[in-house]
């Protein structure tokens, strides 16, 4: 594998990395204040987004945490929130699981939203590209992202209240997940799990601590694949 082949890699999934930071740096900023205003010090915000590395878990996590909910529920909600995660790591695996276990555990620590959904479109637009060549993009969204993340934090805890309310910085996560789930409706299945998801979520709204959302996720997950099977039946006949 030539370096050229693994640069090129890299500074593609650099460039299709860099949109994402109109919305990172809002989020991360927004988390910073949140955290500050929950009542954490500055080690404490800074340990979570580096730690942790998961915008909507870290949030779920602190408003627990200002409600005085106990820890194993802090704990348990933050995964479930992040339980997406494990879904992202499944479908990466037929790409990168032959990867180093190092390989496996940066890819692991740096797997956010943003770089699951440029990689996975990447691997398969081209799916001959080398082992390499896919851990090489996938550094290469990482770079602008990731340490955007941490910088961003670190201004919305130092800066805090002297953000003025007026910039709505809240509208950064939903842009982010309207941008990423956009490109994935690319069949009736994808479209059919997507409004079943909506749908769940929207009625189960008044269930505690996000429970509706897993729900939501679980009724997704079985209707996508209904549809499929059906596709495929269709097809085979």
């Amino acid at each position: 594998m030539s370096s050229s082949n693994l640069s090129a890699a890299y500074w593609r999934g650099f460039r299709h990395g860099l949109p994402f930071l109109l919305v990172i740096v809002p989020f991360g900023v927004l988390f910073g204040v949140a955290g500050t205003e929950a009542g954490l010090n500055l080690a404490e915000v800074m340990g979570f987004s580096i730690l942790v590395i998961a915008g909507a878990s870290q949030f779920t996590a602190v408003q627990l945490m200002s409600d005085h909910a106990p820890v194993i529920l802090v704990l348990l909600t933050s995964l479930a929130v992040n339980l997406r995660m494990a879904m992202y790591s499944a479908s990466l695996a037929p790409h990168l699981g032959a990867a180093s276990r190092w390989h496996k555990s940066l890819v692991a620590y740096f797997m956010v939203d943003q770089a699951y959904a440029m990689a996975i479109a990447d691997y398969e637009r081209a799916p001959e590209q080398s082992l390499a060549e896919k851990l090489a993009y996938y550094a290469g969204v990482c770079t602008p992202i990731c340490p955007q993340w941490y910088v961003s934090t670190l201004a919305g805890a130092v800066l805090g209240a002297a953000i003025p309310a007026e910039f709505a910085l809240d509208f950064a996560a939903p842009i982010t997940f309207l941008a990423m789930l956009g490109p994935a409706l690319r069949s009736f299945a994808h479209v059919a799990a997507a409004a079943v998801s909506v749908g769940v979520a929207l009625a189960l709204a008044f269930l505690p601590s996000g429970l509706g959302l897993l729900i939501a996720a679980v009724a997704a997950m079985g209707t996508g694949a209904q549809v499929e099977l059906w596709m495929a039946r269709g097809a085979a006949r």
